[in-house]
């Protein structure tokens, strides 16, 4: 069995249904795993400030607009009259109930439930269009197998256990659908898997059932190996491993969720990135196979600071690296790069949100730099210690371009500089051009 994820772009609209209906509904059994219309979460979210504000007039305006875009889609989506009829009570019942929070409490546990209407909705519609076409499918509740735990992370043996069960009760249904992003946690009340995390639903589901293949269909023809949106004439990876794709993930490269490879990697399950609009075109295969002696892509990750923290103390002193994490822990703020002489070190964050705690912390025993609107540039590949040139390769593209910071050591797949901001299209222009 096979799954296949579409984002919301891939469902905006009827004509869009109708193309993923007819990849779905090619031969052999599957688990489809869609998003929310392109839009819908972020709407809902804006409902969400509205009703925290109580502003109950800006939050039905935004409900109301938001229906209109549904009640339009269920008009264009079905042919027959009482697919029509039960794609528009369908749609409604959920508004009514999104409604509802404009007359009652409204809390984070609410918020949640609000947040996974659009996942919701767009599963039935498209299941019902499935059915009005005479497919045999079954639309299968995440919130009856999705699980997180204690910690928020996903509850591997629930997740399997479930979709084992309700799975054999379907032994000779092709197609199932089922919604990305949401889940319940630890103690069943409704939950996501944070924003992206359809991907991550995907590669969850595809390990729970050992699948054949973990497909990841969205708008562009695999993962490239530079950025489109700045450098012209990329091209498309046939072939990547886990490790290169987690790398790019993270770094900027925003077709995939960071966290979506990861079970796929554990349970070792190809994961294809493909293009709806272009169905036929080969796309990238992730998987654990490397690609020996190659430099694969360049990602660049925006809005970033610079922390430099130095002190004459730290000399030859043990604890003071020590020191300096346990202020980013006490403030659950991720260190993306570091690097260290022998009186400082340099931390780069992309949250800035305890960064005048921090720095008030870290002035107590150090003096302190920042450097703001920084960008990380990834180069990523087969950079093993033993391979000689691709460093000179890396820094003869950038020799125009100021470098702040340079992290390497930490994985054998990745080089990572922080530059400036302003420079950041050159520098993505200038790898391109040396390296590909």
């Amino acid at each position: 069995m096979k799954v296949l994820k579409f984002g919301g772009t891939s469902v905006g609209s009827a004509d869009r249904m109708r193309e993923v209906a007819e990849l779905v509904t090619r031969p052999g059994r599957k688990i489809v795993v869609l998003s929310a219309m392109s839009g819908t979460t972020n709407s809902l979210v804006e409902i969400a400030n509205y009703l925290y504000k109580k502003n109950y007039d800006g939050a039905n305006e935004v409900i109301n607009r938001l229906e209109r875009g549904y009640l339009n889609a269920v008009e264009e989506l079905y042919a027959k009259e009482d697919f029509k009829h039960k794609g528009l009570e369908l749609v409604k019942s959920h508004f009514d109930y999104i409604k509802s929070f404009t007359k009652d409490v409204f809390t984070v546990f609410e918020e949640k439930s609000v947040l996974a209407q659009g996942e919701l909705i767009t599963t039935a519609l498209f299941n019902f269009y499935l059915q009005e076409q005479g497919h045999d499918s079954v639309l299968l509740p995440a919130l009856d197998f999705m699980r997180t735990n204690k910690n928020n992370e996903p509850d591997t043996g629930y997740i399997r256990e479930n979709l084992e069960r309700i799975l054999s009760e379907y032994p000779d249904t092709p197609i199932f659908i089922t919604q990305g992003y949401i889940c319940r946690n630890a103690f069943g009340e409704v939950d996501n898997l944070q924003r992206g995390g359809s991907d991550y639903t995907a590669s969850l589901v595809g390990a729970a059932i050992n699948g054949e293949e973990i497909q990841i269909w969205t708008d562009i023809d695999g993962m490239h190996n530079n950025d489109p949106r700045y450098v012209d004439k990329t091209q498309s990876i046939a072939n990547i491993s886990f490790d290169e794709a987690a790398e790019l993930a993270y770094f900027g490269a925003k077709i995939l969720h960071p966290t979506s490879v990861l079970p796929a990697k554990i349970a070792n399950i190809p994961v294809k990135v493909l293009n709806t609009m272009d169905p036929d075109a080969e796309g990238t295969t992730i998987s654990s196979s490397q690609h020996k002696n190659r430099l694969t892509a360049v990602a660049a990750k925006d809005g970033i600071t610079a922390i430099k923290i130095t002190s004459g103390r730290m000399l030859l002193a043990f604890g003071f690296l020590r020191k300096v994490f346990e202020i980013f822990e006490s403030y659950k703020t991720p260190i993306d790069m570091i690097t260290t002489s022998e009186v400082g070190v340099s931390v780069t964050i992309d949250n800035n949100r305890h960064l005048e705690e921090i720095l008030d912390d870290l002035r107590k025993f150090s003096t302190v730099e920042v450097d703001y609107d920084q960008v990380i540039v990834c180069v990523v590949g087969d950079l093993v210690a033993e391979n000689k040139g691709y460093a000179n390769r890396i820094f003869d593209a950038l020799k125009e371009i100021p470098i702040r910071m340079i992290s390497y050591g930490g994985s054998e797949h990745n080089i990572s500089l922080l530059i400036n901001a302003k420079d950041k299209k050159d520098a993505l222009q200038a790898l391109s051009t040396k390296l590909f």
